[in-house]
């Protein structure tokens, strides 16, 4: 029996259904969802902020998405020093953290401190990210941790939807600031659910060969041709991701959707959540090579819909847009698994920093685009982005 299991049946007695598969991925979910919850929901109040700070749209668009820059230099932190952090400790500490430049969100009006407040948020949610990912991979056992982080995969994909939703709600009826305080408290629950529910661990970010210098393995992720291409493929994904869905909403804006009303169009998340899970299967059935590259041509689809000035198009595209990268990027971090032989923590922190550093590129990138020449074309620069991934994908020789 692996450790978790153990640690949910100590709790039966307030938590009946521990033992089932479906209680535990839950749980794993739900933690999920706590840790990243943070990440974009802050990009359904955009135009607020914007009027808040009284910035361009292109500057709040790079400080509303700066804890990317957190994120991506956490998960290299982590896979570098992090050997030996207690997984369970490390989780709980970072969530408990990440309250306090969430809460002091609330009271600042200098568009500098909160730039700098939200890569500090990255920081913290990175580092619990990396560490659960590790705790995942070897408290489960291995015909149960497919499932398990897939349910982690659903858990952040939710998040961007109920996120996005409960910030326009909470903004909308008592402000900003009673909107970010509200994030601290979800934080703080996040904090104590691990505390109750994971157990203790004394290693974190093993590998296959703990012998070889972290240095030297890097240096082997580097050279191998696939990797690089996975990576700049994750570059690429969150380059689309963030620049669609943070610029999205001040065209959304002109279209008449009412302010308030942003969170729901993040409705179009639904569909994502039910496809994600399947990633694993289609990548089987079909090979890295030709699921990334259908699910990128399927993200493709839903940028040119973007062109229109219907509402019931946009959201469509929105929502092929979100089935589309969601699935391409659970798809390349399982190359990452098949092809890093050694150090597979390291190759994971690399692909999340070229991750999380693409979407702080395509916030300040399209930021600009979107200020000189409109948002048809940030679709055009969208879409090629897009398409070169496809490029990349289309060459990968990775094993299905």
């Amino acid at each position: 029996m692996t450790d978790i299991e153990h640690s949910l049946r100590a709790h039966e007695p307030s938590l009946p259904a521990a033992r089932t598969d479906s209680w535990r991925f839950g749980l794993v979910a739900l933690i999920a969802f706590l840790t990243l919850v943070d990440l974009f929901a802050a990009q359904a109040v955009l135009p607020s902020l914007v009027d808040r700070f009284r910035v361009s749209r292109a500057t709040m668009g790079f400080a509303v998405n700066a804890s990317t820059f957190g994120m991506a230099i956490a998960g290299l932190a982590v896979a570098l020093f992090g050997r030996n952090i207690d997984r369970r400790k490390g989780i709980w500490i970072s969530l408990a953290v990440l309250s306090v430049p969430t809460a002091m969100l609330a009271f600042t009006d200098n568009i500098i401190v909160f730039a700098l407040l939200r890569v500090l948020q990255g920081l913290c949610m990175s580092t619990a990210f990396t560490l659960t990912i590790a705790y995942l991979s070897e408290h489960f056992s291995t015909s149960k941790t497919a499932g398990a982080l897939a349910a982690y995969v659903t858990g952040n994909v939710a998040s961007n939807l109920f996120g996005r939703i409960l910030s326009a709600a909470v903004a909308g009826v008592g402000g900003l600031s009673v909107n970010f305080m509200m994030f601290a408290a979800l934080n703080l629950i996040g904090a104590v659910l691990v505390w109750f529910t994971l157990t203790s661990a004394a290693r974190t970010m093993r590998t296959n060969n703990e012998a070889t210098p972290v240095g030297q393995a890097w240096i082997r992720h580097i050279a191998d041709g696939d990797l690089r291409r996975v990576f700049a493929i994750g570059f690429l994904i969150l380059f689309v991701f963030i620049g669609t869905y943070t610029y999205i909403n001040f065209q959304l804006i002109e279209l008449g959707v009412a302010p308030m009303a942003l969170g729901l169009v993040y409705l179009v998340f639904v569909p994502s959540i039910l496809t994600t899970p399947f990633a694993g299967r289609m990548s089987r059935r079909l090979g890295s090579t030709h699921g990334i590259v259908l699910t990128l041509g399927l993200a493709i689809v839903g940028l040119v819909a973007l062109f229109s000035t219907s509402l019931p198009i946009i959201l469509t595209g929105l929502a092929l847009v979100a089935i589309g990268t969601f699935l391409a990027q659970a798809m390349a971090t399982g190359v990452v698994g098949q092809r890093a032989i050694i150090d597979k923590a390291g190759a994971s922190g690399i692909y999340l920093a070229s991750y999380y550093t693409g979407g702080l590129t395509g916030s300040v990138v399209l930021g600009q685009i979107y200020d000189n020449l409109g948002w048809d074309g940030c679709v055009v620069a969208l879409a090629a982005a897009l398409l070169l991934a496809t490029l990349f994908a289309r060459s990968l020789t990775a094993p299905a």
